[in-house]
């Protein structure tokens, strides 16, 4: 085969492979004028779990796969449309890859494939209120946008078959997220909606919702961990985040039986949540007044956290730290300093206690030349590792102090 033919060939079969990123668009239908409005489409945040690591789909021309759910009952539509696909026939033997199956299997059954069925049903969301009790209702954008928070158990009237279709966002936009098994009674759910008006009638969109599971903590006590929190993408960068988590917060900081509140597998960015929303509540607290956070890391800060707040040591310490570096003067070299290696010696304990096990084996081996396989990592190449890691840090310190600086 020439290379003119080669590179036609190439050509063409790149053009029949699509990011299935780009071709998702996904609605939340308030009313039929959504359904030709552009701005409410949103794209997924991955694919993979889907369709694989590749993120792509071959063997399609215009390629769209439209995932519509009515705002508030969560009623939905798949559809699929391409202006060519491929056929055995017509390319070699080679098929185009299977979408529908793989995309149905993650989809509550009954879910719709004709646009107009769609459509008649988005008629019922006017009669949907949430499921759950009422926790907490607050406004934004200056009053003009309303919210509530709901709590719902697996008990709950009918929440069960209505969670099936809400978990189905988590696989485009949780990373190595998985569908939870809703008949453990020990999750609990915290939804939020917008409330708005449509036609002078109340009526609500699904905004985000977090799930937590409550472990049990010997002797009479539970340790609620924090699973998935999502906000959808219509929705962020409001502070609905801040809201849901504190919320979450409020509802288990009450009760004396709660040893502390953990979270699973946190991402970069709900961690940084979290430091905000942790951080803003410890400077509230007595032992993390400003004049304090210089004498370093103490046990009444641990104490304090837990009893009031329910935080675990580990975050508390995290929190220390973001607090004593805005109360701290970084132009003061001496502050900086002293923080700097407050702050390095914590990133260092795992190092020492690996070094010491090392040691420790290599006194017990009788093998000389074993003994010499086992290396200690080069202390200048420490330094650097550490030193790279507490920049790391700081920055991501510095993120949520310029948050709490808007607050």
């Amino acid at each position: 085969m020439a290379g003119s033919d080669i590179g036609m060939l190439k050509n063409c079969v790149n053009s029949l492979v699509a990011s299935s990123n780009d071709v998702i668009e996904f609605k939340l239908v308030r009313q039929l004028e959504d359904l030709k409005d552009d701005r409410c489409t949103f794209k997924p945040a991955m694919s993979h779990q889907v369709f694989g690591d590749s993120e792509s789909i071959f063997g399609y021309h215009d390629l769209k796969i439209q995932l519509y759910y009515s705002a508030g009952r969560l009623t939905t539509y798949f559809g699929i449309s391409y202006s060519e696909k491929v056929t055995p026939d017509k390319f070699d033997g080679i098929q185009a890859d299977e979408i529908f199956d793989k995309v149905s299997e993650k989809l509550q059954p009954g879910f719709h494939t004709n646009l107009d069925d769609f459509c008649s049903d988005l008629e019922k969301d006017a009669n949907f209120v949430p499921f759950g009790d009422l926790k907490h209702s607050f406004t934004t954008n200056d009053g003009k946008r309303s919210w509530e928070i709901y709590m719902c158990e697996v008990t709950t009237p009918n929440f069960q078959k209505y969670h099936e279709r809400l978990q189905t966002f988590v696989l485009w936009f949780i990373d190595a997220a998985s569908f939870i098994d809703a008949d453990d009674d020990h999750w609990r759910f915290f939804l939020v909606y917008e409330k708005y008006h449509l036609d002078g009638n109340i009526r609500y969109a699904m905004a985000g919702y977090a799930t937590v599971y409550e472990y049990y903590a010997y002797p009479d006590n539970i340790r609620p961990r924090i699973s998935q929190m999502l906000v959808l993408p219509p929705f962020q960068r409001i502070g609905l985040g801040a809201q849901l988590l504190e919320n979450i917060y409020k509802h288990y900081t009450c009760r004396s039986g709660v040893v502390d509140i953990t979270v699973e597998d946190p991402s970069e960015e709900f961690q940084r949540l979290r430091d905000f929303v942790d951080a803003r509540n410890c400077r509230n607290l007595q032992s993390f007044q400003p004049h304090l956070l210089e004498e370093g890391f103490r046990d009444e800060m641990v104490t304090e956290a837990r009893a009031k707040l329910k935080l675990n040591k580990k975050q508390t310490r995290r929190i220390y730290e973001i607090l004593r570096l805005n109360a701290i003067d970084i132009h003061n070299d001496e502050q900086y300093r002293r923080y700097r290696l407050n702050v390095k010696n914590r990133l260092n304990i795992p190092y020492q206690k690996e070094l010491q096990d090392l040691k420790k084996f290599k006194e017990k081996m009788k093998d000389g030349e074993l003994q010499a396989t086992l290396s200690f990592t080069d202390p200048g190449q420490r330094l650097e590792s550490l030193d790279r890691e507490y920049r790391e840090l700081e920055a991501q310190y510095q993120r949520v102090l310029q948050r709490l600086t808007l607050c």
